[in-house]
């Protein structure tokens, strides 16, 4: 971080609602940069972004291969949805993505909270979603602070030059 900069943005609350692999690191990417810029940083994770905090899911994310307009296939060409539901089509696409990631130096989503939470930055769960899935504290990952309301979360982004990203 270079000391001398000036942000107008103290505080950053991101909320990650999905649980596919692009979506939950497009989150923890945000979330280590604020950290990185000293920025004050906050993850919430709700519904489907809850498994990026599950201890036995958070290590084997996947990427949404249906419905997805923007996939490529290696050279450029556009990935056909259609083969979004063969067998094993979904596994092999989040192991290239995987390997890929891998060969950046982009930390596993375990690594990446750590990196988070030892520069400053906190994680949270969802309560609702939470109950709706029948999950404890004890099912999530250790770099959880804590399992909050919507409204408790937003009371921790309270203040002047807070921005709330929902990814």
């Amino acid at each position: 971080m270079d000391e001398n900069k000036q942000y107008p943005l103290k505080k950053v609350c991101l909320i990650c609602a999905k649980g596919s692999l692009e979506d939950v690191y497009a989150a923890l990417v945000m979330t280590n940069g604020a950290v990185m810029e000293g920025i004050e940083a906050k993850l919430f994770f709700t519904f489907f972004g809850l498994d990026a905090i599950t201890k036995n899911r958070m290590n084997s994310l996947k990427t949404g291969t249906l419905g997805n307009p923007a996939m490529r296939m290696p050279g450029g060409l556009p990935f056909p949805s259609l083969m979004g539901v063969l067998p094993g089509v979904e596994a092999g696409v989040s192991a290239m993505m995987r390997n890929q990631m891998e060969k950046l130096d982009i930390p596993p989503v375990d690594e990446f909270m750590e990196l988070i939470t030892a520069g400053g930055g906190e994680i949270y769960a969802c309560k609702l979603a939470m109950d709706m899935f029948k999950l404890t504290k004890e099912d999530l990952s250790k770099h959880v602070s804590g399992v909050l309301t919507i409204g408790d979360f937003y009371e921790k982004c309270g203040g002047l030059g807070t921005q709330i990203i929902f990814t």
